[in-house]
């Protein structure tokens, strides 16, 4: 009875777990390495083929993306999941793939002319539609057998619809174990989706510590700010462009606006419009609505009772086509756009900002973190331009934030998860965070409660039968790739500029400064230029 540590171990992406036990081979989650890769990952010890089952805590890339991929290589067998995650796995996973076939399609014709070997996608549509057809929806508090003296039951962990904590019996010769898998813990008042729920006992927890090191700020009137942002900007005539992530922090949004529109909140603007221009994000508030009540928090579940449809109003608009969209901006009633990506990095949204960014009546207010070096965060950190579909475009919109809400639990909230146990587990194993991160939450569980704890590296292995280690591994760095000359070049003249750029926007923000400051400031900026 063994568990095998392959991804997230000391990183926050790519969850997957191995668990071997009664001759059944187990996985827990398959996701995709996104962003920033620290260290190897060990790869999977037996063969997609030999795999017996799929436990997926929820539909985010970082757990799911890799099923396909899985699939391709020979798996299968049966993966169990709520229906939420499968629906919302369904958009996703075909939308990865879409862009994957896309990716290949533009590098193939670039390999193509120089020579080069064709670049084949990690899986395609087709791959995608098999995956799907192994799903085994399951419903939360159901205890479920899965074979080979293993049972199952999911939890509402909070975190996404649909989203999960995993309990797993294993029994293996007469001797039984139970250990949980956390998943995503959610934060707890999240518009639309319940609180992460308890579990009562485990013999072993497996924990997430993505936010394991810090707190949460405390929650802002996030109705009543969005209401003022609205107010603002219609009044001076100009149109609110939200750049939002398509799952998840769209409905959201939608959840709020409907709360401002039913409570007039907004004034002399009666039945201002919005737009959702996203195809994935359609999809995904389409699952949201069709949904049943299970996946639901009291509040929306009492909107439901009452007839009323949370995140739908008088004055949505869902554009479909490029056509649709494309009209959007051909309309000069002030209105709400809200499109991906969240990043400003692809897809629609970039039409948009095309048309509103020179404007100085409009809005871009961001909904989400902006990571250094894409185009949303070049915007929001006061580029006085930015380069659209090769057209440079001046930035005279008003660019504000609205504190996103965190889908992940803080520190505190993690804790209260974890001792919400009628009993201490036997030991806890920390992953899905940061290297020190989850090092310092497994030595706060252990020091500070009492609850033995450790982030073990990728291709550990603990016997769950003998509680030990049957095999310790350090975390191997992930070598940089070697830059040429002329990259090296090209990322240094970037950051030059990009700290001139916030030299000149600070100095723009020095108005109503002393006149001492003002000289002084001007003096040290002149040594600087007088240096080169």
């Amino acid at each position: 009875m063994k568990i095998t540590f392959l991804g997230a171990a000391h990183e926050v992406t790519g969850s997957c777990t191995l668990v071997e036990s009664g001759g059944q081979n187990i996985l827990v989650d398959c996701g995709m390495e996104q962003g920033k890769d620290t260290f190897v990952n060990e790869e999977l010890s037996v063969a997609p083929g030999d795999l017996d089952a799929v436990l997926l805590t929820h539909s985010h890339i970082d757990h799911s993306g890799k099923l396909p991929l899985l699939y391709k290589n020979g798996f299968r067998g049966s993966i169990y999941a709520t229906a939420a995650s499968y629906e919302l796995c369904r958009i996703m996973l075909l939308d990865s793939a879409h862009i994957q076939e896309q990716e290949a399609i533009w590098k193939n014709r670039k390999a193509k002319r120089s020579g080069q070997d064709e670049y084949e996608p990690l899986y395609s549509t087709e791959d995608v539609f098999g995956t799907l057809k192994l799903f085994v929806p399951c419903e939360y508090g159901k205890p479920r057998p899965i074979g080979g003296g293993a049972q199952i039951r999911f939890n509402d962990a909070g975190h996404l619809l649909g989203s999960s904590s995993i309990e797993l019996w294993l029994t293996e010769n007469g001797e039984t174990k139970k250990i949980v898998f956390s998943g995503d813990v959610g934060n707890i008042n999240q518009p639309l989706i319940n609180d992460p729920q308890p579990v009562e006992d485990a013999d072993y927890v497996m924990v997430e510590s993505t936010y394991g090191d810090r707190y949460h700020e405390e929650k802002p009137d996030y109705i009543g700010i969005l209401a003022d942002h609205l107010q603002k900007t219609f009044d001076r005539g100009g149109n609110v462009i939200i750049p939002s992530f398509a799952v998840g922090r769209t409905q959201e949004i939608l959840f709020f606006i409907r709360e401002i529109k039913n409570k007039k909140l907004v004034k002399g603007h009666d039945g201002f419009p919005v737009y959702v221009d996203s195809p994935l994000a359609n999809e995904a508030t389409g699952i949201f609505m069709q949904c049943e009540d299970a996946f639901f928090d009291q509040e929306t579940k009492n909107l439901l009772d009452k007839g009323i449809n949370p995140i739908w109003f008088e004055g949505l608009r869902i554009s479909e086509t490029a056509d649709d969209s494309k009209a959007i901006n051909f309309n000069s009633e002030p209105k709400v756009i809200i499109s991906a990506s969240g990043m400003c990095e692809a897809g629609r949204i970039r039409h948009h900002l095309k048309h509103n960014l020179w404007k100085k009546e409009a809005l871009v207010l961001f909904v989400g973190y902006q990571s250094v070096g894409t185009l949303g965060r070049l915007i929001y950190d006061g580029a006085d331009s930015v380069r659209l579909f090769g057209e440079e475009i001046a930035v005279r919109a008003e660019i504000a934030y609205l504190p996103g809400i965190s889908g992940h639990a803080d520190k505190k909230g993690l804790i209260n998860w974890l001792t919400a146990f009628k009993k201490k587990p036997d030991f806890v194993f920390v992953n899905h965070g940061e290297d020190q991160v989850c090092e310092d939450f497994a030595r706060v569980l252990t020091n500070e409660y009492g609850i033995k704890a450790e982030a073990p590296f990728s291709g550990a292995c603990y016997d769950l039968l003998a509680g030990r280690f049957v095999e310790r591994t350090e975390g191997i760095p992930v070598k940089k790739k070697t830059q040429s000359k002329a990259s090296r070049n090209k990322e240094q003249y970037n950051a030059l500029v990009s700290k001139v750029e916030q030299l000149l926007q600070k100095a723009k923000r020095a108005e109503g400064l002393s006149n001492k400051e003002l000289a002084k400031m001007a003096s040290q900026i002149d040594n600087l230029l007088g240096k080169w």
